[in-house]
C-alpha cells in the first residue's frame, strides 16, 4: 500500500495504511492542496514528527513496501 498525497488544484489522492486499534493517526492531509512543498512538510510533521516524507513527480516508479511513517507528496504541478 502507498502513502501519497497528492498536491494540485484539481485532483487530490491519497492511501495510507491504517494504523493499529486504539492508535489512530491522520493518514491525509487535504488542507495542503495548494501550498508550496515547504509548506506542505511543515503541516504534516506537525501531525507526525516521525514522518518520513518523499517528493516525487506524478507519473515516477514507487516502491510498495509497507512503511507507516512514510508520506508521499505527489506533485504534477509547478507554481
Amino acid at each position: 500500500m502507498i502513502n501519497c498525497l497528492q498536491l494540485t488544484e484539481s485532483r487530490m489522492s491519497c492511501a495510507a495504511p491504517k494504523a493499529p486499534a486504539g492508535e489512530e493517526k491522520k493518514t491525509s492531509w487535504p488542507e495542503v492542496v495548494g501550498k508550496s512543498i515547504e509548506e506542505a512538510k511543515e503541516i504534516i510533521l506537525k501531525d507526525m514528527p516521525n514522518a518520513d516524507i518523499d517528493v516525487l513527480p506524478a507519473g515516477s516508479a514507487m516502491t510498495l513496501d509497507f512503511r507507516t511513517n512514510r508520506v508521499r507528496i505527489i506533485v504534477d504541478t509547478v507554481a
